[in-house]
């Protein structure tokens, strides 16, 4: 049953028109909750965090069990993650640091994963080799935090209105547009994506597709960064 929203500074935006992103549809329903409780944005963007590395420390042990675990806590996070915006819009809490605290939280929350991933399929395995793949995802997701808090900083200081971090092309060239797809297709809604991996348990798949991807998309936005910026 859909909520009824309040009109008023604090009425929650209107439900999504579009079946994608999914997340968005969960998080439309908890907002009107987490809105009457006296809690900020940034303290949901923690919780973020926390369910976050929940999700990360359930992979790590390996196992069915655990995976299902920290599947649902990786959705939780996602939902959480798209509700501390909601939030902060609607209390009027947007702060920079509150910007830069979910940036920092997105990154420490995959960089986790990934490396918590390849532990315990690597010892559900005995093989090194998923260990070190998820270091090389966790190296990408690391790489691709950095530059974007970079060109963040050069676009500010030249005030340029559109933010570097987004990688959208204003023109259809192929690297931006392939840069654009991936980004839609798998940050949005990889909480469910790692969900049907987890219940067809082919979560080890991920991991080389992740240590490829990371490393891809980085390449791809600074190559894309480099020419908006004249670097």
């Amino acid at each position: 049953m859909h909520a009824t929203f309040e009109r008023g500074p604090l009425a929650p935006s209107a439900p999504p028109e579009r079946t994608f992103p999914l997340v968005r549809h969960l998080s439309y329903r908890l907002t009107p909750a987490l809105v009457r409780l006296p809690v900020t944005a940034n303290q949901i963007t923690a919780a973020s965090l926390v369910a976050g590395l929940g999700c990360a420390w359930c992979y790590m042990q390996g196992g069915r069990v655990w995976a299902l675990g920290g599947s649902a806590l990786f959705i939780l996070c996602y939902v959480l993650d798209n509700c501390d915006g909601e939030i902060a819009r609607l209390k009027g809490l947007q702060s920079d640091f509150g910007m830069r605290l979910d940036s920092f939280t997105d990154w420490l929350v995959h960089t986790a994963f990934f490396v918590a991933l390849g532990i315990g399929i690597g010892k559900e395995s005995g093989e090194d080799l998923w260990l070190w793949l998820g270091w090389l995802a966790a190296a990408g997701a690391t790489i691709n935090h950095i530059l974007v808090l970079t060109l963040d900083a050069r676009s500010d200081s030249e005030h340029d209105p559109e933010r570097a971090a987004s990688f959208e092309p204003a023109t259809p060239d192929r690297v931006g547009k392939a840069v654009y797809i991936y980004r839609e297709l798998l940050r949005a809604d990889f909480c469910f994506v790692l969900l049907l991996l987890t219940l067809f348990e082919v979560t080890r798949f991920l991991l080389p597709v992740a240590a490829i991807g990371t490393q891809l998309y980085w390449a791809m936005a600074l190559t894309k960064g480099a020419r908006d910026h004249h670097l």
